[in-house]
């Protein structure tokens, strides 16, 4: 369900005030719907999956959202703008091989996270400059550097898996607090998410992607550098993705340049169904955490039943169809019941 975050009122209607709780409706309108479908997800697949809510699940199922999240927080910010980064999941890829070529060659952690994090900024910045500086189209950008980032990726380290890393840093990528089930990077997740919720929901800069989404012609004639705001929108996107490519390799200790692949749709996936409008200008970062976080419990109850992979690839491949179709067909049917006659 989609998030219009600039409304226009009917000509001859007062201009509404604005305050804390229209604020804070804003947040919350039009995530509703996908949050309560996750809640009642939860509570069935709690009672009918056995195993599913049991405290060693629900760790294994915050690891696998943690990338989902990491990788839509800036995303999310792209498709609003109406563009959109389908290269993602190559870049962490190619992120891990890297870092793993790096160790094989005897260089200390300390030294390759940082160099990873300056080769997504890189990546990014790379696609950032073909769109807007060439204008030419994310779509298909995106599509060529999802294939030639994958490409270097093998070319990097080959079909070769290192998996030598240092237990301290592995462990730590996958520990709990206490006993709890939660992943200790789960804390400097949400510290992230609420950054990013700050910066979307609450300050000039979220405004302006809002804006850039619903008329980018209009968003320049109010005095917004739309090409530089996207350009570093593509940085950061390539910057987190390889921090999602260093933590995948940590969780799995194991760098290979297959790493994460086929992981865009999950993440595009979860950004739809949270309400992000795919044409850009509407949708809540509440609804995509609800989104990832529905979308990787659906799969992992799928997985607790023994349900072939394939079908996990048809599932989330379905969602992601009626994630782009509803917000269409539900405007559809908006249309057509307003501009039905009345009966007296």
């Amino acid at each position: 369900m989609a998030v219009d975050t600039a409304p226009t009122a009917p000509a001859g209607t007062p201009a509404r005030r604005t305050g804390p709780a229209s604020r804070l409706r804003l947040l919350g309108t039009g995530d509703g719907v996908i949050t309560l479908v996750l809640v009642l997800f939860l509570l069935v697949a709690a009672f009918a999956v056995e195993g599913f809510a049991s405290a060693r699940n629900t760790g294994f199922l915050l690891l696998d959202v943690v990338v989902i999240v990491l990788i839509a927080l800036p995303l999310t910010l792209v498709i609003v703008t109406g563009e959109i980064d389908l290269s993602v999941a190559s870049t962490v890829g190619l992120s891990s091989a890297v870092m793993g070529q790096l160790w094989f060659s005897g260089l200390p952690l300390e030294l390759i996270i940082p160099l990873c994090l300056v080769l997504g900024a890189v990546l990014g910045a790379v696609n950032g400059f073909l769109v807007t500086r060439l204008g030419l189209p994310s779509l298909a950008v995106t599509i060529g550097t999802l294939a030639l980032y994958r490409g270097l990726a093998f070319v990097v380290l080959g079909d070769r898996a290192v998996a030598d890393f240092p237990r301290s840093w592995t462990t730590w990528a996958i520990s709990g607090i206490g006993d709890t089930g939660i992943p200790v990077v789960v804390v400097p997740l949400l510290v992230l998410v609420l950054v990013t919720g700050v910066v979307l929901h609450a300050t000039p800069v979220g405004r302006s992607l809002y804006a850039m989404g619903n008329s980018e012609d209009a968003a320049r004639f109010s005095g917004i550098d739309v090409a530089r705001t996207k350009f570093w929108l593509f940085v950061v996107t390539g910057v987190v993705s390889a921090l999602a490519g260093i933590y995948w390799t940590l969780r799995y200790g194991s760098a290979r340049g297959d790493n994460a692949q086929g992981l865009e749709l999950q993440v595009i996936a979860a950004i739809l169904l949270g309400g992000v409008s795919i044409f850009g200008g509407r949708g809540g970062l509440l609804g995509v955490l609800a989104g990832a976080l529905l979308l990787a419990s659906v799969r992992n109850a799928l997985q607790l039943g023994n349900v072939p992979a394939d079908v996990l690839n048809i599932v989330t491949g379905g969602l992601l169809i009626v994630a782009v179709v509803a917000p269409q067909v539900t405007a559809w049917v908006r249309r057509r019941t307003r501009a039905r006659p009345r009966t007296p």
